[in-house]
């Protein structure tokens, strides 16, 4: 049986971020990749140019077709633009029983575009972050869900990841890709405990994608039926060498992609 993932995301005309990049993720790792669109994106590597929302109820068509037909082990969900949109996909992820669902809250592309509507915040927080088996804000987006300032250490990155799981989240990984040092640390934390990962900070400006690259890798890995742990680990070590290998393809004149195909061309 081959191991299916699904993207519950935004569209990325250039093709670096949003459901192009999670279907790039999920074939480099091995996992046949399905998609729900939840809007479209005028953009490139140099910035969003216009978004246009899919309807709250094509994106319910969309995962009620899938869903009522594939045996998906994991869900990826990304971009959700609007309050209804993030409504509708949380019926959707009780009707259908979805399991592994990994959560990337995006709200600001790489390029400083945001990517979701300030009054839909809260519909995050209160209908998908308790749904969520692991989400995965950067620094700024854990301030954004928590209305704090940006943690600029370890010590407030715990803290951060603490009361995001008291916001009902079972687990966190937030990401240290936009703090500073020669290591980029992410810190991974449950009812369990913190786990610490570090990798060396590359030093590029094509990291067009990062986070949802990431985050589709870690929902590839568990549904490969991977620990949790094991699978942030997995990924981890997968987008620290697609960011190692980005600068290889030149694409763009802004923030290119990551090399999502580093380990075959």
């Amino acid at each position: 049986m081959s191991a299916i993932a699904v993207t519950i995301a935004g569209s990325d005309s250039s093709g670096g971020a949003g459901i192009q990049a999670d279907l790039k993720t999920f074939s480099a790792l091995g996992v046949y990749g399905a998609s729900v669109i939840t809007a479209l994106t005028a953009q490139n590597t140099q910035g969003v140019r216009a978004i246009h929302d899919v309807p709250p109820e094509f994106v319910t068509a969309q995962i009620d077709a899938v869903f009522s037909d594939l045996d998906v082990d994991a869900v990826k969900i990304g971009m959700l633009s609007r309050a209804a949109t993030i409504a509708a996909v949380a019926e959707g992820i009780e009707l259908h029983r979805m399991k592994n669902v990994v959560l990337d809250p995006v709200m600001v592309a790489t390029s400083g575009d945001r990517l979701l509507a300030p009054d839909a915040i809260d519909a995050l927080r209160r209908l998908l972050i308790p749904r969520a088996r692991v989400i995965t804000p950067n620094l700024p987006e854990a301030a954004a869900l928590l209305d704090v300032p940006i943690a600029t250490n370890e010590s407030g990155m715990m803290a951060q990841a603490q009361r995001l799981l008291e916001l009902g989240a079972a687990a966190v990984l937030i990401k240290g890709g936009h703090g500073s040092g020669a290591e980029s640390v992410d810190l991974l934390a449950d009812k369990s405990g913190v786990v610490r990962l570090a990798a060396a900070r590359v030093e590029t400006r094509n990291t067009h994608g990062t986070g949802c690259t990431l985050s589709s890798a870690i929902a590839a890995e568990l549904a490969k039926d991977q620990s949790l742990s094991d699978a942030v680990r997995a990924a981890k070590t997968y987008i620290t060498r697609a960011i190692m290998a980005a600068d290889k393809l030149a694409i763009g004149k802004g923030h290119g992609p990551v090399h999502h195909f580093h380990q075959w061309w």
